[in-house]
């Protein structure tokens, strides 16, 4: 079930709309209205020089109580590719620019075996999936991966330099993504995002279509359903109430009358002066 949802949730956020549907900005967080899937943060740099090294990624991501990327199988790689095409589609200024993960190769380890085999995720997790490049990984001096992003590159013999991993020196300056625990409430957008940018940088500014909003009123609306209820029973009972007071009124006669009037008529003589 879970790699099928993390297909659905790529799917929505390359389309644009549907439940899952969330702004992709530099720099911000983006989350999912439950509690199954992870959050993402995008960290894009227009400037080279604001580009930071493997290790300085890594911290970047714990300092805000993430980790940097993992990925755990096929339909996490898929989401993170839409998420990545939403964020960098034509028009935005946001161009070539590879991505830190956090796969990489410990210089100190004695651990013998191919060079392959020797790569573990920075934070710990055992998942076995891959998605190298041809001909990667090269290996020697080469222990950190990133995952390629080169649109404006000539294909290579693996084709396009996108989204395939590809391992390099852990000094080099690049991008990175960062992935967080799920959290209860989804990131709602804000007007003026934080951006990883260099200030005047606001070619990042990329907007999806935001539908997120029905989920969020449901929430709203649910716990106020048993004081409706309960209103409109007492409004009920209240009317009940006063209709069968009404009725146990005693009508009072149309061919009747309320005051007695004599039929004789008063001598006036016989009044006094």
């Amino acid at each position: 079930m879970l790699p099928m949802s993390l297909l659905l949730l790529g799917t929505a956020l390359l389309c644009g709309h549907g439940a899952f549907a969330r702004r992709v900005v530099s720099g911000q967080k983006v989350c999912f209205p439950d509690l199954k899937h992870p959050c993402y943060k995008m960290a894009y740099f227009h400037e080279l020089s604001s580009r930071v090294s493997f290790h300085e990624a890594r911290l970047a991501c714990e300092s805000e109580g993430g980790v940097l990327l993992s990925l755990e199988n096929e339909a996490e790689q898929k989401l993170i590719e839409s998420m990545l095409q939403n964020l960098t589609k034509p028009g935005t200024g946001i161009s070539d620019g590879d991505f830190w993960i956090g796969l990489w190769r410990n210089g100190d380890s004695q651990t013998s075996g191919a060079c392959p085999d020797l790569y573990r995720w920075s934070d710990g997790s055992s998942s076995q999936f891959r998605n190298w490049y041809t001909d990667e990984p090269s290996c020697g001096s080469e222990k950190c991966v990133v995952m390629y992003h080169q649109p404006t590159a000539n294909p290579g013999l693996g084709g396009p330099y996108l989204y395939q991993w590809n391992d390099d020196r852990c000094n080099m300056k690049h991008n990175y993504i960062c992935k967080y625990e799920p959290e209860i409430h989804p990131t709602e957008p804000v007007e003026k995002p934080y951006l990883t940018n260099q200030p005047g940088d606001t070619s990042e500014n990329v907007v999806v279509t935001e539908a997120g909003i029905i989920p969020n009123l449901i929430y709203v609306i649910i716990p106020t359903i048993p004081l409706l209820l309960l209103i409109l029973v007492a409004f009920g009972t209240c009317c009940f109430q006063m209709l069968h007071k009404s009725k146990g009124r005693t009508k009072t006669s149309p061919n009747q009358s309320t005051l007695w009037i004599s039929k004789s008529t008063r001598k006036e003589s016989g009044m006094e002066v």
